[in-house]
């Protein structure tokens, strides 16, 4: 499992209730590019449209370096490749609960396909934010301070 990226300001801004994991739907060149790293997920998230199909906005793959005509357009829209039943899952907790839906991290599985973590998120406050930067810089002084010891 080769980590391609992941969207480090999703944990920093939302709080996540549940993970799913979802194939994306890609061209050739779009591909390569992501071997070479060049997907970002910062601004993205999951957009369920009117046919019931999920689609990644938002996320840029750089254009690949060696393609020609054949290039894809790097902000493009990208279908996500979920259950019907996933699909209608996340659709009621988004119109219902005013969730919102945030890729987390792509990867390489296995086989050599990319798969993508999404999370069903709710905005953190400001105060809440404030909480899990107090939490995270006490866990690292316990841990300076056994490393130290």
């Amino acid at each position: 499992m080769k980590n391609i990226c992941q969207n480090k300001r999703a944990f920093h801004d939302y709080q996540v209730l549940e993970k799913l994991q979802a194939g994306i739907s890609l061209t050739g060149t779009e591909v390569k590019s992501c071997r070479n790293a060049g997907m970002s997920l910062a601004q993205a998230y999951v957009a369920i449209d009117a046919k019931g199909s999920a689609q990644l906005i938002g996320s840029n793959i750089a254009p690949y370096a060696m393609g020609s005509y054949n290039n894809h357009a790097p902000t493009r829209q990208r279908q996500l490749l979920l259950h019907k039943k996933e699909i209608r899952k996340l659709k009621r907790a988004t119109e219902a609960k005013g969730l919102t839906i945030i890729p987390l991290d792509a990867y390489f599985d296995d086989r050599g396909h990319i798969k993508l973590n999404i999370g069903l998120c709710r905005g953190k406050n400001l105060q809440d934010k404030r909480e899990a930067l107090k939490e995270q810089m006490d866990k690292r002084e316990v841990e300076r301070a056994i490393k130290g010891a």
